[in-house]
């Protein structure tokens, strides 16, 4: 396949524990420098991807929340993807003290609140779906998740997703995965997710990633 975009998940893939190491991203340089079109596809909000990765200046698009998110580096445009958080889903989640981070459409949590979340949902008949990615619980209109999102960034690139390589490693990949013309799950993802990823790189976090942008560069066959 003909490959014009990398899209990559950030913890767990691009990051460990936070942090993104100098050679990953010596390596999103060298995909710039490339021409791949490179876009951050996360869970986090952000002002809390902000405070821990100052490099978001390589991406083309970082699409946040989970997919509800989008945002341009370049201008620092936002743009919301979907509606802003229930006002009513919050007071009730607060009132049974319920730890919540509440984003511009994202309501995040942690497990096991995912049970009081839920129980919530049911009782305010709202259109939502709660999504995992390990110890993290997120809630978000049914529709919205990170493939939506990165659709909406690839629209604005004018890149087709079948030209587009994905790199995650947790449960809230899935769909972004399969959205892309190759999926790839580093070495420390999940089972599920490496079942059903067309590749698994030989190393861990962002040197998997590092290991992809260097097949990418030196014209190795994807897919």
């Amino acid at each position: 396949m003909e490959v014009q975009a990398i899209a990559t998940d950030y913890d767990g893939t691009l990051a460990r524990e936070g942090r993104v190491e100098r050679a990953t991203l010596a390596a999103l340089k060298r995909a710039r420098a490339a021409h791949f079109k490179l876009i951050l596809v996360t869970g986090r909000e952000l002002p809390s991807l902000r405070r821990i990765f100052s490099s978001l200046s390589l991406f083309d698009r970082v699409v946040a929340e989970n997919g509800a998110l989008l945002y341009r580096p370049s201008t620092g445009r936002q743009e919301m993807l979907c509606p802003a958080p229930s006002k009513a889903l919050v007071a009730v989640l607060r009132e049974r003290r319920v730890p919540l981070s509440v984003g511009k459409c994202v309501v995040a949590t942690e497990q096991p609140h995912h049970v009081a979340v839920r129980q919530a949902i049911r009782k305010l008949g709202l259109p939502l779906h709660v999504i995992f990615n390990k110890e993290a619980v997120m809630i978000l209109p049914s529709l919205v998740n990170k493939s939506t999102g990165l659709s909406a960034a690839l629209a604005q690139l004018k890149v087709s997703s079948r030209h587009v390589v994905g790199i995650g490693d947790a449960e809230n990949d899935h769909e972004f995965l399969r959205s892309c013309g190759c999926s790839v799950a580093v070495a420390n993802a999940i089972p599920s997710l490496k079942r059903e990823a067309d590749m698994v790189t030989r190393h861990r976090y962002g040197a998997g990633v590092v290991e992809v942008i260097n097949q990418l560069i030196a014209g190795r066959r994807f897919c």
